[in-house]
């Protein structure tokens, strides 16, 4: 053979060898990438009854799958990921959100719910709107189509007249769960506290919630909630107050918080949580601390989700149960009792 021709198939050979390895570095980085990405939700902290226990996890592993599927979607964004993970649980009466929400005093329905980006720390929030099924697509809405941070009651209402928003008869969200929960309240005297469960002891509250980060390092929170049963009409909790239901900064983290409402508003529970992360704290540490001194100082019980800007996690709550579940890759992490840990791999679909 001569020395041209065996220089040439040389360099075939060499320019196909470089072009493999560059290829496996891309993919490799791309994998790396797709690691990165993580979505966390919760279904509320409370005294959740046993006979609750596996509605809930199958709601918040449900929730997680559909939203992680949008969260490593091309096309999609953080964004949409924890809207759609809200919006699942929000359709899902096991929980205290959308449809399962739980009664005022008048026996109505009424919702709040909070959506923040963390690149501009963009927020929407909508406070006591009615005869919607996904308050945290109306949130999302003020956010992107407004000036404004939040609105409440009758103008919420009439947004989502204006921006098309279906309406949904007040008796859809009603349901029989929440009737008997209200009826608990009225027979036990303990209307306008803190219950969502109908569980051994009166005091805790359930609100469903999501928080994420995509592989850019873009975070996300979403968290929504039918409140507390037998509520004052018009009376608004924690979950829509950015800082306090939830709170999402790229250079910190993003959170996502559930429990008594009037104490995680005084603390700030979010924000704190935020703050002590960028002190340094890492995600389950500074969740940790937030909510115990809550506790302390209110007597009353709380939990949160939180991602940190680097991706670690955090998930505690001083309370009887919460459900939560996070996917990060092929792996479905989920739990609601101290210590749980339930590992599955995710299913193609």
């Amino acid at each position: 053979m001569d020395a041209p021709v065996k220089l040439n198939q040389l360099f075939i050979y060499f320019t196909i060898y470089i072009l493999f390895i560059l290829g496996q570095c891309s993919a490799g980085s791309k994998d790396k990438e797709m690691k990165r990405a993580l979505l966390l939700v919760h279904g509320g902290a409370g005294d959740i009854p046993v006979e609750r226990v596996q509605p809930k996890l199958d709601g918040v592993r449900n929730a997680v799958k559909e939203g992680y599927r949008v969260l490593i979607d091309p096309g999609k964004s953080v964004i949409d990921a924890v809207e759609v993970a809200v919006r699942i649980m929000e359709d899902d009466e096991a929980f205290n959100a959308g449809r399962g929400s739980v009664l005022n005093l008048d026996g109505e329905v009424e919702m709040d719910a909070i959506i923040m980006e963390g690149k501009k720390m963009k927020i929407g929030s909508v406070a006591a709107v009615k005869n919607v099924s996904h308050p945290i697509s109306l949130a999302r809405l003020v956010m992107e189509n407004t000036q404004h941070v939040m609105l409440a009651g009758s103008g919420a209402n009439k947004f989502a007249a204006e921006m098309g928003v279906p309406t949904v008869s007040p008796d859809w969200l009603v349901t029989d769960y929440a009737r008997e929960t209200l009826e608990m309240c009225r027979r036990s005297g303990d209307l306008g506290t803190y219950i969502t469960e109908l569980g051994a002891s009166i005091g805790e509250v359930g609100t469903v919630g999501a928080v994420a980060i995509d592989s850019n390092g873009h975070l996300a929170m979403a968290t929504s909630t039918g409140g507390t049963c037998g509520k004052m009409p018009g009376r608004v909790g924690d979950t829509p107050i950015p800082g306090s239901g939830g709170y999402c900064d790229d250079s910190a983290g993003a959170v996502s918080a559930t429990g008594h409402g009037e104490s995680i508003m005084r603390h700030c529970v979010a924000h704190g949580i935020i703050q002590k992360m960028k002190l340094g704290e890492s995600a389950q540490i500074a969740t940790q601390q937030v909510l115990d001194a809550m506790a302390e100082q209110t007597g009353e019980s709380a939990g949160a989700i939180t991602i940190s800007k680097d991706g670690e996690i955090g998930i505690y709550f001083n309370s009887r149960r919460m459900a939560w579940a996070y996917q990060q890759g092929d792996d479905i992490h989920s739990g609601i009792d101290h210590g749980d840990d339930f590992i599955e791999k995710a299913k193609c679909p």
